[in-house]
């Protein structure tokens, strides 16, 4: 069974392009770009992984970054971390050292702003390129080819690579100069950990008063309160399944993001951090691994 779903692709020109790192993300996301036409060498610090997805979509495997990214006219990565962005786009065997002039490297990963910044200026150092283009819509919108991705960096970058990423995205929009994309996934970020709270208060206050939560759900969410969550979490939070989906490890990392970033702009989110602190509790009860929608657990 394929990793990916099938869906139509906008007719595109081939190109030759490299995917850095084969998560749960990244593996469907390469695999769009392979389904779509274009010639694909991915890199992953796994090497199982990578000959994996060559079996699965054909293409290559390279045993660098700097070797995925040589001849590509755009670089894709997605891996987890800012330190992990570097180790893959920076140094001798990184994919700056491989890329052709012109070329653009195309972040998924969600980073800080100050590593997007830092990148660009390293790429523009050397005649490349830097989009950084953080991700919206989980493993199901990658396997799907429905991500939304926003994206900051260089408006002619940015013009070049839309068409190619569209093959897994729904939206892939600029907005604005180099960290944009980041700042954009940090607010995402913030709009969910609230609303998950919200819902999961919700949820269990009507489970306390003894009504038939899937219904009073269904009802609702014809209503003001509706919401992706409500429509993609609300079922599986009655019934407290959570071995799926978006990690409270990956949320935690992304709300440190935010929390770094609002001390050195002066924004104020103080349920940010209260949500940030409950994740650490289901950390704590063991739900590194379950979905953000797990905030639950803590009300039980």
């Amino acid at each position: 069974m394929s990793s990916i779903n099938a869906r139509p692709y906008e007719p595109v020109p081939s190109q030759t392009v490299a995917f850095l790192g084969l998560g749960v993300m990244g593996f469907p996301m390469a695999g769009h770009l392979a389904k779509a036409g274009h010639s694909v060498t991915v890199y992953n610090r796994s090497a199982a992984k990578a000959s994996a997805w060559t079996q699965e979509f054909g293409g290559r495997a390279a045993a660098t970054p700097r070797e995925a990214a040589a001849g590509a006219g755009i670089v894709f990565c997605c891996v987890g971390n800012d330190d992990d962005l570097r180790s893959v786009v920076l140094g001798a065997d990184g994919a700056l050292a491989g890329m052709k002039p012109g070329a653009v490297l195309v972040d998924h990963t969600t980073a800080s702003a100050n590593v997007a910044r830092e990148l660009h200026g390293a790429a523009s150092a050397l005649g490349l390129h830097f989009v950084d283009a953080p991700v919206s819509g989980g493993q199901a919108g990658a396997q799907n080819g429905l991500l939304t991705v926003m994206c900051g960096g260089d408006a002619a970058a940015f013009d070049g690579v839309r068409p190619v990423g569209m093959a897994f995205a729904r939206a892939f929009t600029r907005l604005g100069e180099s960290g944009a994309g980041q700042l954009a996934k940090m607010v995402n970020q913030i709009a969910i950990a609230g609303l998950v709270q919200g819902l999961s208060e919700a949820i269990a206050f009507g489970q306390k008063a003894g009504l038939d939560m899937a219904q009073v759900l269904e009802v609702i969410g014809k209503g003001a309160a509706q919401s992706w969550q409500m429509d993609n979490r609300g079922k599986t939070m009655i019934e407290d399944k959570f071995d799926f989906g978006f990690a409270v490890d990956w949320m935690r990392k992304d709300l440190g993001l935010v929390l770094d970033e609002a001390k050195r702009n002066g924004a104020r989110v103080p349920v940010t951090a209260l949500v940030d602190q409950f994740y650490a509790d289901v950390q704590a009860m063991g739900g590194q691994r379950w979905d953000t929608s797990s905030l639950i657990r803590r009300l039980r």
